[in-house]
């Protein structure tokens, strides 16, 4: 089965940047979606940023212009900069097939703004 483990938060202040990871395992060929979700507590898992295996990008209005996702291989990333207090949330990495169907979750990594 397909397997996503997710890297790279931690506590950052306002204004910084973070790079955040997703390794994933456990298939041959390609993932057709590869996204990044997020949720803070008491809200609703988010959609942040979804990339086709074509390279198509599309991302949350919230997060436009400041995060960037990249697919390379098995891995896709997460690219944040300028970081608000707002986007303080558990960031999980999701794979879908050319369906829309759900392969896999990561197990998520906490991001914290703080000053």
């Amino acid at each position: 089965q397909v397997r996503l483990v997710e890297s790279g938060g931690g506590l950052v202040q306002p204004g910084g940047t973070l790079r955040l990871s997703c390794a994933a395992s456990g298939f041959t060929g390609t993932i057709y979606y590869m996204s990044w979700y997020r949720q803070a507590p008491g809200e609703e898992r988010e959609l942040v940023a979804i990339a086709s295996v074509d390279g198509t990008i599309n991302y949350a209005n919230s997060v436009k212009g400041r995060f960037t996702i990249f697919r390379d291989k098995n891995m896709v990333y997460l690219q944040i900069d300028s970081l608000k207090s707002e986007d303080t949330a558990v960031y999980y990495c999701h794979a879908q097939n050319s369906r829309g169907g759900a392969l896999a979750w990561g197990q998520g990594t906490q991001v914290t703004v703080s000053s």
